[in-house]
């Protein structure tokens, strides 16, 4: 009876052993996934925002060829970043050419200083006034997806989340990161000539 009751004592404790492993690797595969999707779902959320930028720029642009028309490579910069954010094919490439367009968006918006007109003009300060709207909305937006990043890279960086972000097939994510042509303040000229 001893040697009965030690293997249903051992038998039960590999049983219950089991079942808190394969609850722990359950719990941690499905924490893997929840932080991908959440990384997903804010990406989402910036792209919904540079779509709304991507849709009020050439009304931008329209008003601003009507009166600052030779200001080509102001025009051919945003042309430029909106073709190469739509051909991107990575998170990593978008966000570069997302930061091509703020950079290009600062310097037209930068010619109502060149140009009094534009500042009396309606459109255009009712457009103005709705990119930098937008302008606030996916900067909040960035952030969530940073933090959700944040959240997921940290999570795979761990001893278990590692096996557990594996078992899922979950990768490291990438930062939403200024790129060097955004951090370059645009420059005014003033001049005639």
């Amino acid at each position: 009876m001893k040697i009965g009751k030690i293997l249903v004592i051992i038998a039960g404790s590999f049983f219950l052993g089991c079942v808190v492993l394969g609850g722990c690797v359950y719990s941690g595969f499905n924490k893997a996934v929840a932080l991908d999707e959440n990384v997903s779902s804010s990406w989402a959320q910036v792209e919904n925002q540079l779509q709304r930028r991507f849709e009020l720029i050439p009304n931008l642009v329209q008003t601003v060829k009507g009166v600052a028309g030779h200001e080509k490579d102001v025009f051919l910069g945003i042309a430029k970043a909106r073709e190469s954010y739509f051909q991107a094919k990575s998170t990593a490439a978008k966000a570069k050419s997302a930061g091509m367009l703020g950079s290009a968006l600062s310097r037209l918006l930068v010619l109502k200083e060149s140009y009094p007109q534009l500042k009396a003009n309606e459109n255009f300060l009712k457009l103005q006034d709705s990119i930098e709207g937008t302008e606030n909305r996916l900067s909040v937006e960035r952030k969530r997806y940073n933090d959700a990043v944040k959240q997921l890279n940290t999570f795979t960086r761990k001893l278990l989340g590692r096996l557990y972000a594996s078992l899922a097939s979950v990768e490291k994510a990438e930062y939403f990161e200024v790129s060097d042509t955004a951090k370059v303040a645009p420059k005014v000229d003033f001049g005639n000539g």
